[in-house]
């Protein structure tokens, strides 16, 4: 039986039927050689939106984080990370395989840094050592349940890195997610950082994409790197428009998967042997501990998936949910019976 209400994560959206035509619509050329006039259309807005001169399109998040890590940094630098972050854990450490580059990692609470965790972190100039550039933190945070970085604690960050000489840079994946639980735009997150990756195949339901933004120089050099990782797409536009209608819209309705996450974490609260790893929700995703008592994570998900609600396993006891476009709120209902159900059944 394949699970019909899919909670492993906001990825698995579908494009809807609007944005299929949509992108059928669009207007493409070559981005290669020339101009896509759609994905420009795209790199102008989001440029826009994040309050900066230039956006680069580019296939996933993981290429613009380490093509932005690439630019900020030189073969034998550092850069200062959350030890939790994406960038540190699910992207193969391309920062080293690709660009050379070394990762100093602080530990976070719930995936939050403290400015006063940064004090002596940077290396003296000296020839044995590697060179510190770069601070790197991540909003919402993945691995933190989708914890928001507190404002005036990035604010203080980024200012004593700037201060000090380094520069930083945003993996905003689910910045908007962010935005919309604050009510502090993007573009006010996003003038705290150098540069700034946003995902549009999350929340906003895109199939594909995300984009890098920053000053018009920076964006031209990632430009060239992109092509070197290979992510220089040719009708770019197609993929382009999907991610042009979900800026368009469907920001606002970010809201609407945020309530759903707070029910599933209201219901999980009350289930006798699990825990909510964070409490409360602050955007879309809910991570919760299972009492051994009570079986495996692993036991879990098979067990959720045989009576159709897909989970993910994040470790031996933690489970993972992610609310999104295509979980309607009676089907976290649903799931919720189901959750209750599988609880004793587990025992």
């Amino acid at each position: 039986m394949k699970p019909s209400i899919d909670l492993r994560s906001d990825t698995v959206t579908q494009p809807s039927t609007a944005m299929r035509q949509f992108m059928a619509q669009a207007e493409v050329g070559d981005a290669v050689i020339d101009i896509d006039p759609t994905t420009e259309r795209l790199e102008r807005l989001t440029a826009e939106m994040l309050g900066k001169e230039a956006a680069i399109f580019m296939p996933s998040g993981s290429m613009t984080n380490q093509i932005a890590i690439r630019l900020h940094c030189q073969p034998g630098d550092e850069f200062i990370c959350e030890e939790n972050c994406h960038v540190y854990n699910y992207e193969q450490a391309a920062f080293a395989q690709l660009s050379g580059v070394v990762a100093k990692t602080l530990p976070g609470i719930q995936g939050v840094l403290s400015a006063d965790q940064f004090e002596g972190t940077i290396r003296p100039i000296n020839d044995h050592l590697v060179r510190t550039r770069l601070v790197c933190l991540e909003n919402t945070h993945n691995r933190g349940s989708g914890k928001v970085q507190p404002f005036d604690t990035v604010q203080q960050i980024t200012s004593w890195a700037h201060e000090n000489g380094l520069t930083t840079h945003l993996d905003g994946a689910r910045l908007f997610n962010a935005a919309v639980a604050t009510g502090i735009s993007v573009d006010k997150w996003s003038a705290m950082f150098d540069s700034v990756s946003v995902c549009f195949s999350k929340g906003l339901g895109a199939p594909v994409g995300s984009a890098l933004a920053g000053p018009a120089e920076f964006i031209q050099k990632a430009k060239r790197a992109r092509k070197l990782f290979g992510g220089g797409m040719r009708q770019s536009g197609i993929i382009a428009a999907g991610a042009l209608f979900a800026l368009q819209n469907n920001v606002e309705r970010l809201a609407e998967d945020h309530e759903k996450a707070t029910k599933l974490a209201d219901a999980i609260r009350e289930i006798d042997g699990l825990s909510l790893d964070v409490d409360p929700i602050d955007t879309n995703i809910v991570i919760f501990s299972i009492a051994p008592e009570l079986g495996t994570a692993a036991q879990w998900q098979q067990s959720l998936a045989q009576r159709g609600v897909a989970v993910l396993a994040t470790a031996p006891q933690k489970i993972r949910l992610v609310t999104h476009l295509d979980v309607s709120t009676s089907q976290v209902e649903a799931a919720i019976e189901v959750i209750k159900e599988t609880s004793p059944a587990m025992a």
